[in-house]
């Protein structure tokens, strides 16, 4: 995923920002054990809000306190030992490699090699997780490569290029079984993905125009003017308003107070923030905050 999952929290409840964190961590500390060091450095906050949804409703919020790089002293609250992490951590693994798959064929000159050597560095690791979830491999290598045609036709339908990235999130959650969850989690997971993929095109349309690259929202909305721009977020927050509908679904576990801000309140804020363009000047700002 892209990194605009995030949470907002100055509207957290009382010790949800930590149970937040205590996930993020454990997620972190679970791909260095299962797939080493170098793992760590594709973890962002999306893949946590997956741990926490698919988190089972008895998995405890914190279990350990973990010394890392960052926090060598006293360590740092961590959930571990959870399988549901370890699947997560696996998924997270496929989808970054096959995404570095994606992005070397983009590329060209320095950062393709750049781009190879990453996937190569990767490439055991990849193919440890996708031996985890085989299904979600699977899904992730046919989608991508469909998309990938539809980006070099051209294709002006935002649908229809969303809904690749819609259908690979919706099969990050396996079936249990359970119909009315799965079919809940499901719906929350697609039309997430949906609006990821939606807002990563807002967020790189000055950049893809400068590199000559494709974009889904430039094709759609060439002359990009403030009714273009107001179309799209009617249908952007039309697919947050049905995920979190799906959410409501979904019965609780501990970490219900952090998705529902992450729903409610941080994917309108980031939205708000891409659409003003002052996305990318926060992150950098949070990179220098917390190095």
């Amino acid at each position: 995923m892209f990194g605009y999952v995030r949470a907002r929290k100055d509207t957290m409840p009382e010790g949800a920002w930590e149970n937040y964190e205590a996930v993020y961590c454990g997620l972190c500390h679970t791909l260095k054990e299962q797939y080493g060091q170098r793992a760590r450095l594709f973890l962002n906050y999306d893949f946590a809000l997956l741990a926490m949804l698919l988190a089972p409703a008895d998995a405890m919020r914190v279990s350990d306190c973990r010394r890392c790089f960052l926090h060598p002293v006293h360590g740092k609250p961590a959930c571990t030992g959870g399988s549901w992490l370890e699947f997560v951590a696996a998924e997270s693994m496929v989808l970054t490699y096959w995404k570095l798959q994606d992005a070397v064929a983009d590329e060209k000159g320095p950062s393709q090699l750049g781009g190879r050597g990453l996937r190569l560095w990767l490439k055991r690791a990849y193919e440890r997780a996708r031996a985890v979830c085989p299904a979600f491999d699977e899904q992730v290598s046919t989608r991508l490569k469909e998309l990938r045609e539809l980006e070099q036709a051209g294709c002006a339908s935002l649908d229809r290029v969303a809904d690749h990235f819609a259908c690979i999130l919706r099969s990050a959650a396996p079936e249990t079984g359970e119909t009315g969850r799965d079919r809940a989690m499901g719906e929350l997971l697609y039309h997430l993905g949906r609006w990821i993929y939606l807002i990563d095109a807002v967020d790189d349309l000055a950049e893809d125009s400068r590199q000559g690259r494709y974009n889904p929202v430039a094709v759609r909305f060439p002359k990009w003017s403030q009714e273009d721009r107001e179309y799209l977020r009617r249908s952007m927050d039309h697919s947050l308003a049905l995920a979190g509908a799906a959410f409501q679904l979904l019965a609780d576990n501990a970490w219900t107070p952090v998705t529902e801000n992450i729903l409610y309140d941080g994917l309108p804020s980031v939205e708000e923030l891409v659409f003003s363009g002052k996305w990318k000047e926060q992150q950098k700002k949070h990179r220098r905050e917390h190095p």
